[in-house]
Parts: structure tokens; sequence; C-alpha cells
């Protein structure tokens, strides 16, 4: 048996087991990545879909996945290959890819404007070694590393990463720990030290997905964006709205957080006095309303001075990633 340290759970994993990840094993008394190379999701996507709004727009990105996730989002629409039952079968017949191999197709994918490696998908920093070792390889071949995390994983995992990692989406999923830690199974805390490290270190932006009534308050969210905004200016927050219908109200995140502003039900941003003019978000229609398939809005805020609000559209999948979910 040995103690696994990526994360605040701190597993105790016996010989020949797998942790709460499902993906870190005991071998020999050593923790390792059993999905080390294993390989479930391979894409060459735009940047945008990380998403990245500040990082190189219109370029595209290498995107990488395994499986296994240390945390248990009941939303998740990676389940699939992240914490389902089905994700753990990829132990076994997911295809083993090199770090070698894996940055050699980066490079090679760079004639059609890519211009390096994402890990994504799953949660990757509970593979880290192989980030490392990979991310290492890219560099050198003068090509850049985007993580997107939810950023549970203590400091000393991260400042592995940190050397070679050039971009960082990150999920800050709500600002209660009553929501970290009986609806993600997660903790507040570490995830904002992560966030705030790696915000010293190379480009970081973050997601948050709203749920109603979970973490949607108007208090919440007002110290939710505050913080961002008081760890710099610059971090872009993308604020992912989740509705039930095409007419129900949807909240809208303030773009400029560093003075205070906040959300409103009816969808108007709440000012507080000195804030710069807000550009409204472009506003339309879901791509499919005939079929009443659950949407998910997303505007992407910058917490400070430029008030700059994005609109883009996701179609929201079930939990277990098996069928898009049909609604009356």
């Amino acid at each position: 048996m040995a103690v696994c340290n990526v994360c605040f759970r701190h597993c105790d994993i016996p010989e020949g087991k797998t942790g709460f990840c499902g993906a870190r094993t005991c071998r020999g008394g050593i923790v390792e990545a059993a999905n080390y190379g294993r390989i479930t999701s391979l894409a060459l996507d735009p940047i945008e879909k990380k998403p990245l709004a500040r990082f190189h727009s219109g370029s595209l990105v290498l995107s990488v996945g395994s499986y296994g996730c240390n945390l248990r989002c009941p939303f998740c629409q990676n389940s699939d290959i992240s914490w389902s039952e089905h994700a753990m079968k990829f132990a076994d017949r997911a295809e083993v890819i090199t770090p070698e191999e894996l940055a050699a197709a980066a490079h090679r994918y760079r004639t059609q404007g890519n211009i390096g490696l994402s890990f994504t998908y799953n949660e990757p920093l509970i593979g880290y070694e192989f980030v490392r070792d990979t991310a290492k390889l890219v560099r050198e071949n003068g090509m850049m590393n985007i993580l997107v995390t939810n950023g549970t994983a203590e400091l000393e995992v991260l400042d592995e990463l940190l050397p070679y990692i050039d971009a960082m989406n990150i999920d800050l999923k709500g600002f209660t720990d009553r929501y970290y830690s009986k609806i993600l199974g997660g903790d507040r805390a570490l995830v904002m030290r992560f966030i705030e490290r790696a915000a010293e270190n190379c480009h970081v932006e973050l997601t948050t997905l709203i749920i109603p009534d979970e973490n949607d308050s108007e208090d919440e969210m007002r110290e939710l964006s505050s913080w961002v905004a008081s760890l710099s200016p610059e971090i872009p927050l993308d604020a992912v709205f989740e509705y039930a219908s095409h007419d129900r109200p949807l909240l809208r995140v303030a773009a400029n957080t560093q003075s205070g502003g906040g959300i409103s039900r009816e969808g108007d941003v709440i000012p507080r006095r000195g804030e710069p003019e807000l550009l409204p978000a472009r506003a339309r229609r879901p791509p499919f309303p005939f079929l009443g398939i659950r949407q998910r809005t997303s505007h992407m805020v910058q917490p400070a001075q430029r008030g700059l609000l994005i609109f883009r559209q996701l179609l929201r999948r079930k939990p277990f990633g098996i069928k898009y979910q049909i609604i009356s």
C-alpha cells in the first residue's frame, strides 16, 4: 500500500488497486499513473473550444485526453471517458502512445495551423507524469502546451508542470465549500491555491458552470468574480449557464468584477459605482429549438476594464454522456 499525493484525497492505494480517480495505482509500493500514455480522445480543435479566448485566437491545437477524474460532477459532459463505469474500461482498451509519438504528431500538424498540444477531455492532472514528459518534448519542438483542468491537485504537482505549460483553462466550479464538497466531491480551497499559483506563472482563463439553485446566488457570484479580479484584472472568466427551457431567465455576470459588479436573474448586469459601460452579449436563439434540447449558454467575462461579453452555445448531455437529453 502507498499514499497518493496528487490531490486532497491522499488515497491509500493497496498493491495492484487504483485510487478514487481510477487512474492511479500502486505497483511495488509506489504510486504511479495507470493511465500513462493511454489515449481515449485525440482531435485538432479550435483553441476557443478549450475555451481560451485571449490566447492565440483563431489557431488550432491538437487536443488529447485519457481516462479518470478525481471529481464526480453529476453534470459532466465527458463522464463517458472520465469517471463513469464505462470510462474505467479504458484501462484495458485505450490505445497506448508514447510522449515521443504524441509530440511528433503535434509537430506534424503544424502545417495545418496547430500551435501545440492541449491536455484535456478527462482530468489531465491525475496523470501528470505523462503531461510533464510530453509537454517537455513539445516545448523542445518550439510549440506550446495547454492544460484544461479542474485544478484539484497539490501545488507540488503543479510545480512539476509549470516550466512547460503556456496556458491553462481552469474550472472554478463554484464559490462555496458546500457546493464543492457535497455536489462535486472536491476541495474549493485547493483549487483556489492552484489558480493563484498558476496565474503567477502562465496565461490563465477560468470557467464556471452555473447550476440553477446550486451556485447561482447573487452573493456567491459577486464573491467569485471579485476574487478572480483580485488576482488579475486580465483573467477572463467563462460563465456557462444551464437552463431547461428556452424562456428560462438567465444569469449574467458583470464584466467589471474588480469593482464588485454582480448579476441579475432577469439577465441584467448590476453595476457598482465607477464601473465602465458594459458591452451586451450578442444573444442568439438556441440552434435547435424545435427539438427542445437542453442547452448551455456561455458568456465570456473580462473581470476588469474591458467589459466584453462573448456568447456561445453548447449542447448539454445527460450525466454519463450517453445521449442528448430531450425535454418537453
